[in-house]
C-alpha cells in the first residue's frame, strides 16, 4: 500500500496540475505570447495527469527516484502557475518568455524520466500504466514541440557583446515571438524591463542586472529600428530625428515637453500617461508631474523646415501608429544595410570588451528562489527615484549596469568567503578560506569616497563618508560647481570626513542622492571626524581593542618573515581586519604595518601581492592612513602592481590610487610618477570592474591641470568614447572625465577627432541628469573654442535637446545649455551682420 508520505507527494502534484489548468480563465492567458506557452504546458500536464491519477489509485509504492521526480514536477508546475498568475499589464514579456522557456524543457525531461522509470518497473502495474499506454504517452510528449525564442535572444546578446549587434531579421523574430509588434508595445517592454532590473538591484543580483541591461539594449534597438524605417518612409527629404515623436514615429505637430525634458506629440504622450504609465517613454525617468508644456521652439523649427521643404504635417488625430503592427516585417530590407543596425548611442561599430563566456555568465538563473524573490521584492517607490529612475541613471537608456552598491571600492573580502565571477566585473560569494572581494554585502561595510579639504573636486553626487561598522552612518555630498572654464570643481563643503573609494560611480550619477530623497544627510560630529574624535570605549570595547592590537602586533612580525606562506597568511588576515571597522584601520595604521605592506607590493607571490594592495585600499579609507601610505612611498609600488599584478590586484591598485588622489598633493605625485599611462591602459584593456576603477582614478587626476594633457596624450579619450557605449555601463563616468579634458585644447581636439561629438549630443538628449550636465559642459567648451566643432555640434541636432535641457535640467545643466544656446544665437546674428 502507498505510504502516507508518498501519497501526499502525488496528491500535491495533482493539486498543482489542477491549479494550473484553472488558469485558463485568466484574462491575459489568450494574449500573445502567453497563449502559446500556456498551451505548451497544458499539453504536457494533460498527458501527465492521468498517469499520476493511476499511480495514486493503484497504491503503487513509489521508488525514491520516482518520488523525487514527482516532487520536482510539483515545484516546476507551481513555478509555471506563479509566472502566469503573476504577470500584470506592464510586466516584461521578454523576461516572461525566458523564464517559462527555462521551465518547459525541464518539465518535459522530468516527465519522460518518470514514464521511462515506470516502464522499467518490475512491479505489477495496472492497465493504465502498462507498457503500451506509457509508450503512447511518451510519444505524445516527444511530439509536443514549439519554437524556442530564448536561443535566438541568446544569439542576439552574443552578437551585441561582439560589437556586431543583432540583425534586423533577428529583431523581427524576437518581436514576433514575444508579442512586441508595435512601437508602443516595445516602449512599454523597455519600461517593464527597467522595473525588473530594479527588483534585481534590490536583491543585489548583479549578474541578473547585467543581463537585464543587455535585454534593454535589444529592445532599444527595436525602437531605433522602427524610427529609422519611419524616417526613410516619411519623405524623400532627410528629416531630423529630433522632429519625430518617439511614440508616434511621426513628425510632431503639437510638441510638448514632459517633466523629464523630452518632447512628444501631445496626443500620444497624453494617451501614454492615461494608460497609467508615469515614466518617460524615451529615458525611463519617473515623471514627477504630468503637466505637458508646449515646446514652441521645436514647433517653430518644424514649421520652418516643413515650409522650406514643402512637406505637409500629418494629422496626429488620424494617425494610428501607436497601435499599428510594427513595420519591421515588411521593411527589413527597405533601408541600406549600413544603417540597419541602429544602436542606442550610435555606437554600432564599436567593439565591446566583454568576456567571451559572458553570454552564459550574465544570464539569470530562473530558479524557484529567483521567482519567489521576484514576487516578494516590490519595486522601489517612484518618489525615491527623483528625476532619474534606476534605468536612466547611467546613460539615459537604462544601461548603467553597476549601480546601487554603496561599498564599491570596499575590500572584497570576508572571513570565510571567496569571490567568483558571475559576469564581467561582477561578483558572487562562494565558501572558501581565503578572503576576497565583496560587493554590496552589509551596511557595516558601506563607505564612499570624498575629497579632502584641499581637493578641488567633488561631484554633486560624490558621496562622502567613512567606511564604518556603524550602519547608522549616513553620507553627505558636496555641491558640484564649475568655474568659468566649465571644469568640475568642489563646492563649499570641503571636508573633514575621510575619503573612501567606492566601486560604482555614483559620484557621477544622481542615484545616490535619489535614494536619500536628495537630502544632504549629515553625520553626528563624532562620526564626521572619524578617527579624530573617539568616544570613551566601554570595558568590553577596550578589551576588544587590546586583543586587536595584540593580533596586529603579531601579524606585523609575520610580515617580516622570509616564509612566503606566513607572509601570505598575515597579509590575508590584515586585509580582513582592515575591512571590518575604522578602529581596526587606526590600530593597523599605527602599528608600522603600512611600510611593510607597501614593500610586499613587489612580492612575487600573487596572492600576497593581492592581499597587500587590498589591505592598503581598506586602510586608505582613514585620512591619516592616506597620508601614511603616500609617505611610505606607495605610489610607485602601486604602479608596479597596476602593470604586473593579477586582474583583481590591478583593480584594487587603481582604486587605491584614486583613494590617495583625493589629497591634492597626491594628485601631483601620482601624475608625475607615471601612473597615468598604466591607468589608461587598464581603462582600455582591463576587466569591466578594472575599467571603472581606472576611470575613477583618472577622473580625480583630471582635476589637476597638469595631469590633463598627460591623460589625453596617453590615449584616454579614445577609450572614454568607446565606454560611452551603453553596454559598458559607464556613460556617465566617461562623460564626466571628458568634461574635464574638454577644458584644454588637446582634449577638445582628441574628442572631436575620435568622434565624441555625436555621442555627447546623444547624452545631452537622453542621458541621466548628471550625464546631461557634463555633456552640455563639454559641448560648451568644444563649441566656444572651435568654429569647426561648433558646426559639428549644430549638425548633430543639438539645439532641441539643449532647449529642453535649458528648461528642465539641473541648475548647472540649465546654465550650460543656456550659455551654449546664447552662443549659437550670437554666432548666427554675427554671421548675418557680416553678410
Amino acid at each position: 500500500m502507498v505510504e502516507e508520505m508518498e501519497e501526499s507527494v502525488i496528491k500535491a502534484l495533482l493539486g498543482s496540475i489542477s491549479s494550473f489548468l484553472n488558469l485558463s480563465s485568466s484574462k491575459h492567458i489568450d494574449l500573445d505570447p502567453f497563449e502559446k506557452y500556456y498551451k505548451s504546458v497544458e499539453e504536457l500536464l494533460r498527458v501527465l495527469e492521468p498517469i499520476a491519477d493511476a499511480v495514486v489509485n493503484s497504491h503503487l509504492v513509489l521508488d525514491e527516484k520516482l518520488g523525487k521526480s514527482f516532487e520536482e514536477l510539483t515545484q516546476d508546475v507551481d513555478q509555471s502557475s506563479d509566472l502566469f498568475r503573476g504577470w500584470q499589464a506592464f510586466s516584461s514579456k521578454v523576461y516572461f518568455v525566458l523564464q517559462i522557456e527555462s521551465l518547459i524543457p525541464k518539465m518535459r525531461d522530468t516527465i519522460v524520466d518518470a514514464f521511462q522509470f515506470l516502464m522499467s518497473s518490475k512491479d505489477d502495474l495496472p492497465d493504465e500504466l502498462n507498457q503500451a499506454s506509457l509508450e503512447q504517452c511518451l510519444e505524445k510528449i516527444q511530439h509536443l514541440n514549439y519554437e524556442e525564442i530564448s536561443s535566438v535572444i541568446d544569439g542576439a546578446l552574443r552578437d551585441q557583446r561582439d560589437g556586431v549587434g543583432p540583425s534586423p531579421e533577428i529583431l523581427v523574430k524576437i518581436g514576433e515571438n514575444t508579442g512586441l509588434r508595435s512601437n508602443q508595445e516595445i516602449l512599454i517592454e523597455a519600461v517593464a524591463l527597467e522595473r525588473q532590473k530594479e527588483m534585481a538591484e534590490q536583491s543585489e543580483n548583479n549578474a541578473e542586472v547585467e543581463f537585464l541591461d543587455q535585454l534593454i539594449v535589444i529592445v532599444n534597438r527595436m525602437h531605433e529600428r522602427l524610427l529609422l524605417i519611419k524616417q526613410t518612409q516619411t519623405s524623400s527629404v532627410a528629416i531630423l530625428a529630433d522632429f519625430f515623436c518617439p511614440l508616434s514615429l511621426e513628425v510632431m505637430t503639437d510638441p510638448v515637453i514632459v517633466s523629464s525634458g523630452q518632447t512628444y506629440e501631445k496626443a500620444f504622450i497624453k494617451r501614454w500617461i492615461d494608460l497609467g504609465l508615469k515614466v518617460c517613454p524615451k529615458t525611463r525617468q519617473t515623471l514627477t508631474h504630468t503637466t505637458l508644456i508646449p515646446n514652441y521652439t521645436v514647433k517653430a523649427l518644424i514649421a520652418n523646415w516643413c515650409e522650406t521643404n514643402d512637406v505637409k504635417l500629418p494629422d496626429p488625430n488620424k494617425s494610428t501608429s501607436l497601435n499599428e503592427l510594427s513595420p519591421l516585417l515588411s521593411c527589413t530590407d527597405s533601408i541600406p544595410s549600413t544603417n540597419a543596425d541602429v544602436y542606442a548611442h550610435k555606437v554600432s561599430n564599436k567593439s565591446h570588451d566583454w568576456d567571451a563566456s559572458s553570454s552564459e555568465i550574465g544570464k539569470p538563473s530562473f530558479s524557484s528562489r529567483g521567482i519567489e524573490r521576484e514576487s516578494a521584492s516590490p519595486s522601489r517607490p517612484a518618489s525615491a527615484l527623483g528625476a532619474s529612475s534606476p534605468g536612466v541613471s547611467g546613460n539615459g537608456y537604462g544601461l548603467d549596469g553597476r549601480r546601487g552598491s554603496l561599498n564599491d571600492f570596499e575590500d572584497r573580502s570576508n572571513d570565510s568567503r571567496e569571490l567568483k565571477t558571475d559576469a564581467p566585473g561582477r561578483s558572487s560569494v562562494s565558501s572558501t578560506t581565503r578572503g576576497s572581494v565583496e560587493n554590496g554585502q552589509t551596511s557595516e561595510n558601506h563607505h564612499n569616497r570624498s575629497p579632502s579639504a584641499t581637493s578641488t573636486v567633488s561631484n554633486e553626487d560624490f558621496p562622502r563618508a567613512d567606511a564604518n561598522e556603524n550602519s547608522e552612518e549616513s553620507a553627505h555630498a558636496t555641491p558640484y560647481s564649475s568655474d568659468a572654464s566649465g571644469e568640475i570643481r568642489s563646492g563649499p563643503l570641503g571636508a573633514t570626513t575621510s575619503a573612501a573609494p567606492r566601486r560604482d560611480f555614483s559620484d557621477f550619477s544622481p542615484k545616490f542622492m535619489d535614494r536619500r530623497n536628495r537630502g544632504q544627510f549629515w553625520r553626528r560630529p563624532s562620526e564626521r571626524l572619524g578617527s579624530r574624535i573617539v568616544s570613551a570605549p566601554s570595558n568590553e570595547t577596550r578589551r576588544e581593542l587590546l586583543e586587536v592590537e595584540a593580533q596586529v602586533k603579531k601579524l606585523v612580525e609575520e610580515l617580516k618573515s622570509t616564509s612566503l606562506d606566513i607572509q601570505r597568511q598575515a597579509t590575508a588576515e590584515l586585509r580582513l581586519l582592515a575591512k571590518h571597522n575604522m578602529d581596526n584601520r587606526i590600530v593597523i595604521g599605527n602599528s608600522g604595518a603600512i611600510v611593510l605592506l607597501v614593500e610586499l607590493l613587489y612580492s612575487t607571490d600573487s596572492a600576497t601581492q593581492e592581499n597587500a594592495v587590498t589591505a592598503l585600499l581598506n586602510l586608505s579609507i582613514n585620512d591619516n592612513n592616506k597620508s601614511a601610505i603616500a609617505d611610505a612611498g606607495a605610489i610607485e609600488p602601486l604602479i608596479h602592481v597596476l602593470q604586473h599584478g593579477s586582474s583583481e590586484a590591478k583593480e584594487n591598485s587603481a582604486a587605491t590610487l584614486f583613494s590617495l588622489s583625493v589629497i591634492e598633493e597626491n594628485k601631483i605625485k601620482i601624475g608625475q610618477s607615471g601612473a597615468i599611462g598604466p591607468l589608461v591602459d587598464l581603462l582600455g584593456n582591463g576587466t569591466p570592474r578594472g575599467k571603472k576603477d581606472a576611470a575613477t582614478a583618472l577622473f580625480n587626476l583630471s582635476i589637476h591641470q597638469e595631469n590633463k594633457a598627460t591623460i589625453v596624450q596617453s590615449g584616454a579619450v579614445r577609450y572614454l568614447i568607446d565606454l560611452m557605449d551603453p553596454a559598458a555601463g559607464m556613460v556617465d563616468k566617461a562623460v564626466a572625465v571628458l568634461a574635464n579634458l574638454a577644458t584644454i585644447p588637446e582634449g577638445r581636439n582628441a574628442i572631436g577627432q575620435e568622434g565624441g561629438i555625436p555621442l555627447l549630443v546623444e547624452v545631452v538628449e537622453l542621458g541621466s541628469a548628471r550625464g546631461k550636465e557634463n555633456g552640455a559642459a563639454a559641448l560648451l567648451q568644444l563649441s566656444t573654442n572651435s568654429g569647426r566643432f561648433c558646426n559639428m555640434v549644430l549638425q548633430e541636432g543639438a539645439v532641441p535637446p539643449l532647449v529642453a535641457l535649458s528648461q528642465s535640467g539641473t541648475p548647472r545643466a540649465r546654465e550650460k545649455a543656456q550659455a551654449l544656446l546664447s552662443y549659437f544665437r550670437n554666432q548666427r546674428h554675427g554671421n548675418a551682420g557680416r553678410g
